[in-house]
């Protein structure tokens, strides 16, 4: 089974937690905490958006204009996020997350 994101959803497969501290102690598995950046598996083409979204809408949804907004991540990329932002996926035993463009933080070079 695969997974192909709609919107601006991203799949990202999460990043190893540290497994010593700075100062040379083992972490165990139950204290680790799942750090906030990844990498992109996939991500959807983008989403639609009124075009002025920070104005007040018209009673009329017919008057508002919607514009197509195009994802601008990538496959591969590797991504820090916020911290709860979005949900836990399990495909074929293996954990994602799958984030909103949005939420996304910035690219890590």
């Amino acid at each position: 089974m695969k997974i192909r994101p709609l919107h601006d959803w991203a799949v990202v497969r999460q990043s190893a937690g540290e497994e010593k501290t700075a100062g040379g102690l083992f972490i165990p598995d139950s204290a680790k905490e799942k750090p906030q950046e990844g990498e992109v598996i996939a991500i959807g083409e983008g989403r639609y958006k009124y075009k002025d979204e920070d104005k007040p809408r018209s009673k009329t949804k017919k008057d508002d204009e919607k514009i197509f907004v195009k994802t601008s991540l990538k496959p591969g990329d590797k991504i820090l996020y916020e911290r709860y932002a979005g949900s836990k996926v399990t495909v074929n035993n293996e954990e994602f997350v799958m984030v909103r463009e949005e939420n996304v933080l910035g690219i890590l070079t």
